[in-house]
């Protein structure tokens, strides 16, 4: 079957003009593919600079990629006439993290509401376009009364990003692709942000990407995971093994890195001694952990890792696991577990107004 949304190959590369021959590579050759039928939450993590906003944007065809394709229903963005488009952007809703730049200044934050609901004619009258706008504040915990009329600059960051989480929620899309969407929002109310996405994608059998670099969400909201080191895949598979038992040198220094409760808190020791001379930005050769990693061999900084199947269910890029068999990058997606559909009465649920 043809996937929903597919990432081929994708690479970006910035700089590399004229005057500057020096470029940096932002990702390399990442690959995904999200099904319709097997709706799931897929989480990207990785820390500041990984390539994670860089990968949204190209998904959302923001960005032109240096190489690969990022595909729509089987078609190539690049390729695509104006309807096809129109309907790439109504089934596939960003989330970003800074969601004051979406709003415009001069209008009530009712304006990015009212909007899609009449563009894409979500409503016959005006009463129940409210009606839908409504529920989808009331979904992510805002008060309709107490946040429709007012300016942006009149909400907190969290109530913004809240309002275009309920605009995602309002247009019914196929896919979600959430940058950091609770970064801005205090942690009480992650979890009921978090939950609402959880809820489209079991109710509405809608899979959801979610960037971010808070492993603790991740964990507790996606099926899988990918981690990103500079624009690299270093470890991909199911969250549990992943998390729990983590096989990358990087994503075991993710781990390790989180303190424990308690007086005396343990810190992984791994990542390379203090002050280890960074990789060059856009260095091609060699393993992008190289320099960071306690477990170097020299055949790391010669050639870049592929990526091993290390389970039924994961893959690492890591010459520690060189004895595993190699997994071509665009199969990527095989290692994950795929979730059971939704089923009520042993019956698969039908979307909304199906």
């Amino acid at each position: 079957m043809t996937p929903l949304l597919e990432a081929r190959e994708l690479s970006k590369h910035f700089g590399g003009g004229l005057l500057d021959r020096a470029h940096t590579v932002a990702l390399r050759d990442f690959s995904l593919a999200l099904a319709e039928d097997r709706p799931s939450v897929t989480a990207v993590v990785g820390e500041s600079g990984s390539g994670k906003t860089t990968l949204a944007r190209l998904l959302l065809g923001i960005l032109t990629p240096t190489g690969g394709q990022v595909r729509h229903r089987g078609r190539d963005l690049a390729a695509m006439s104006r309807r096809e488009r129109r309907t790439f952007r109504r089934e596939v809703q960003a989330i970003f993290q800074d969601p004051y730049e979406v709003y415009n200044p001069f209008y009530r934050v009712d304006h990015v509401l009212t909007v899609p609901v009449a563009k894409f004619g979500l409503a016959s009258s005006r009463s129940a376009g409210r009606a839908l706008i409504e529920a989808a504040l009331q979904a992510v915990g805002l008060r309709p009364e107490e946040t429709l009329g007012r300016f942006p600059h009149q909400l907190s960051g969290g109530q913004r990003q809240r309002v275009m989480v309920a605009r995602a929620l309002l247009l019914r899309p196929r896919v979600i692709l959430a940058d950091e969407p609770v970064s801005m929002v205090d942690a009480s109310l992650r979890a009921t942000i978090l939950g609402a996405l959880r809820q489209m994608t079991l109710a509405l059998r809608i899979p959801v990407v979610y960037i971010t670099h808070d492993l603790a969400t991740a964990y507790q909201v996606a099926e899988n995971i990918i981690v990103l080191y500079r624009g690299a895949v270093v470890e991909a598979g199911d969250v549990e093994q992943v998390v729990k038992r983590p096989q990358h040198p990087y994503t075991q220094l993710l781990i390790g890195s989180i303190p424990l409760p308690g007086a005396e808190r343990r810190w992984a020791s791994a990542g390379g001694p203090p002050g280890a001379s960074p990789r060059p930005a856009g260095a091609d050769a060699g393993c992008s952990f190289e320099d960071r990693c306690p477990a170097a061999m020299p055949t790391c900084r010669v050639s870049a890792p592929p990526l091993y199947r290390t389970g039924p269910h994961r893959v690492v890029a890591c010459f520690l696991y060189r004895e595993a068999p190699t997994q071509p990058a665009h199969e990527m997606t095989t290692a994950f577990v795929e979730p059971p559909l939704p089923t009520r009465d042993g019956r698969p649920l039908a979307r909304a107004g199906e």
